[in-house]
């Protein structure tokens, strides 16, 4: 039986416990920040060359300037090596992904006020963006698509790919993803070396003016890194899951619990239960699945050193626990799930009943799976058309508009000792000329 702790809201030392649960090592220590710092350090300096040298030190693979890019001819080639199957299920996904976004594009607006102005919004879109996709342990097609179809409804000129390619190896059904979802350009490196390439541009790879898309600890670092350099979307941990029941089958909800624990080793499920007996048989359901999972070594090893149950006294209790956690996802497992739904208040996507998995979120419900991690659904929000826009300002106004105003601004311009810029409004409100 899988060691997975056990936790007793109405024990004392609960919310210790759960704090301690909660403290996972997602960041990444000195060691890792001083080694991709070298690395960022290097590719600005050096660029290609220290790009192939790090991707042959830590991929495997001996790259170069030919052999480094991806095209869109070979991303049609994948396209149309990969199955009939598979071509269905990428299309639906990207229907079903774009109409969700396509809910989110924002609008310019404007508004005269009472003093004459007119205030308002421009929206536009980034020039060029870099997608990450992560590679390794596990390929996902379904990073390229989140990523990048969002940037397409946004407007984006360029979408830039980076995948790492450990030995050289190419994944068809990722080039076949970036294919469909509408990247233009894909070269094959990873790591934080290709995060820098993004970052500073290299003589092959183009600099970006944002780069988004998860990866492991080391791409984690070099994102924080290289921020301010050019944009991120989020700084994306392990993934976790927090399943709240109050019923259903155990069956499901183990298979649920573990869905994210299969990722890797660094992720997180828990279950959260009135029903003290439900846990027990759902305890024995994870067990169950662990015989025959392929990937059970990585969620055993996650689920014992990360994952919970825990007994609640109502589902108001539950409610309190989840918006501690902040989870990247959240199934609300219950026989009314809308009534506990405005108790919530941090979650990155929050999946309503028994039908609902969060798998079906990952692939092709149409909401973003690119989610908040580590509790920052408190302050942050999924990816999404948003990250690809960006807002600019407008300001008109007429002699009148600053004759109503413009004294106020001055006043306030010398309260700060910034003397020019109430000479700027000074002249404007004592000048007679027509202009």
């Amino acid at each position: 039986m899988a060691n997975i702790l056990r936790l007793d809201s109405s024990k004392a030392g609960f919310s210790d416990k759960l704090d301690l649960l909660l403290a996972r090592e997602t960041d990444t220590g000195d060691d890792v920040q001083g080694l991709v710092a070298d690395i960022l350090k290097n590719v600005k300096q050096r660029g290609n060359a220290a790009l192939y040298e790090f991707t042959e030190r830590f991929d495997a693979w001996h790259c170069s300037d030919q052999s480094v890019e991806i095209s869109r001819e070979r991303m049609a080639t994948a396209w149309n090596a990969v199955s009939d199957q598979d071509r269905a299920a990428l299309t639906l996904a990207v229907e079903r992904i774009r109409a969700y976004h396509e809910h989110q594009l924002q609008q310019d607006w404007d508004y005269t006020d009472e003093a004459g102005l007119t205030l308002g919004q421009r929206i536009t879109a980034l020039d060029r963006v870099g997608l990450y996709v992560p590679g390794g342990k596990a390929a996902y097609p379904s990073s390229v698509l989140m990523n990048a179809v969002p940037a397409v409804v946004a407007g984006v000129r360029e979408i830039v790919m980076v995948v790492p390619t450990p030995r050289g190896e190419m994944n068809e059904l990722v080039l076949a993803a970036a294919f469909i979802s509408g990247v233009q350009r894909g070269f094959a490196v990873g790591g934080a070396q290709a995060v820098a390439a993004l970052a500073y541009g290299t003589e092959t790879i183009p600099a970006v003016d944002k780069i988004v898309g998860p990866g492991n600890k080391f791409v984690a670092a070099a994102k924080r890194q290289v921020f301010g350099t050019c944009g991120i979307d989020m700084i994306a941990g392990p993934s976790e899951i927090v399943v709240v029941a109050d019923g259903g089958h155990p069956a499901w909800l183990a298979a649920d619990f573990l869905s994210q624990a299969e990722h890797d080793e660094a992720a997180q499920s828990i279950l959260i239960s009135t029903d003290a007996g439900l846990l027990k048989q759902v305890e024995a359901s994870i067990e169950a699945h662990l015989a025959v999972l392929p990937r059970a070594a990585i969620a055993r090893a996650s689920v014992e050193a990360h994952g919970a149950l825990i007994l609640v006294s109502s589902l108001q209790e539950a409610a309190d626990v989840v918006n501690i956690i902040a989870p990247e996802h959240l199934e609300l497992a219950l026989e009314d799930p809308e009534a506990l739904l405005p108790s919530i208040r941090h979650a990155g996507a929050i999946f309503l009943g028994h039908f609902v998995p969060e798998a079906l979120g990952d692939y092709v419900a149409g909401p973003n799976h690119v989610l908040p991690t580590n509790r920052t659904a408190r302050f942050s929000s999924p990816l999404g058309v948003y990250d690809f826009q960006k807002r600019t300002s407008v300001i008109r106004s007429t002699r009148a508009g600053v004759q109503a105003i413009g004294a106020a601004a001055a006043h306030l311009a010398h309260r700060e000792g910034l003397q020019a810029h109430a000479l700027t409004l000074e002249l404007r409100l004592n000048d007679n000329h027509d202009s």
